[in-house]
Order: C-alpha cells, then sequence, then structure tokens
C-alpha cells in the first residue's frame, strides 16, 4: 500500500467526506446519492503525495471496480493518471483496509465489469451518455502486505 505524507484534496466534498471516514474508521454511511462508497488510497501521480478518494463500492468476489467516471465530464478525474502510474493502491470498505493492485479492463472483461458498476450505481450509464470519452474502468486486485510499488517491480 502506499506511504507517505497525506495531502487532502482540494475539492470540499472529497474532503469532508474523507475527514469523516479518518475520524470514524469506517466508510459506513459515506454514501453518494444514498448509495455506498470506498476510500481508495494512492500516489499522486505528479505529487507524489498520498491521495484519498471516495469512490462508488462496486464489488463482486473479493475485487473491486474504480470506475473512472468524473460524473460524465470530458477529462478523467486526477486519480486516473495517479493509477496507471503507480498502480499499488489501499482500499478501505467499512472498516476493513486492504492492498490491491489496480489494472485497467478493456473489451470483454471491461463489459463485464461495467454492467456490475451500473448495478452498484445506476448513474455511471448517465454519465458515459454524457461524454464522448470511454469512462475508464480498473479492477482492483488483493495483493499482499509486502507487494512493492510498480517502478520497484518493473526496474
Amino acid at each position: 500500500m502506499p506511504t507517505g505524507d497525506y495531502e487532502p484534496s482540494a475539492s470540499p466534498w472529497v474532503r469532508e467526506h474523507v475527514e469523516q471516514i479518518m475520524r470514524t474508521g469506517t466508510t459506513e454511511g459515506i454514501t453518494i446519492k444514498g448509495l455506498p462508497t470506498v476510500l481508495l488510497t494512492y500516489r499522486g501521480a505528479r505529487s507524489g503525495k498520498i491521495r484519498k478518494t471516495p469512490v462508488m463500492r462496486v464489488e463482486y468476489g473479493g475485487q473491486y471496480a474504480a470506475v473512472a467516471s468524473k460524473g460524465g465530464e470530458p477529462t478523467n478525474p486526477q486519480w486516473y493518471a495517479s493509477l496507471v502510474a503507480e498502480p499499488v493502491v489501499g482500499l478501505q470498505d467499512g472498516t476493513t483496509v486492504g492492498g490491491y493492485r489496480a489494472r485497467e479492463v478493456f473489451d470483454d472483461e471491461k463489459a463485464v465489469w461495467w454492467r456490475r458498476a451500473v448495478d452498484a450505481y445506476p448513474d455511471f450509464a448517465d454519465y458515459q451518455l454524457r461524454t464522448d470519452r470511454l469512462i475508464p474502468v480498473f479492477v482492483l486486485e488483493p495483493v499482499d502486505a509486502n507487494t512493492p510499488a510498480r517502478h520497484a517491480v518493473e526496474d
């Protein structure tokens, strides 16, 4: 899992949600439009600082999806580039925290995870209609606590 100096988000709603999760120790009760979220922890691609972002809870068989929808905006959320650059992330679901490796999915695998994401949060379908970009989906697969960061394993 990423470690280092944490830098809070510039976005007030993200910062408030993260502060509440950190204060209570759980993601339970932290929702977007009444639906559950999980907390994604990652290293910022540009800053190198630790970032935390609540994302919609899309879970299947111990794996999670992180959908880079940004509400259907024309650009990806900033965390997209961070997960591409450094795919070892932390994820908190309720009080459970674990290490994961983010892997962007495509084609048939993306279609399966996209259906799961829309089932969990139907607004994702509307977001895709609002934008010309294909909304990226990452699958987060559990890793051992000692899994090194990407640069350490690929260098």
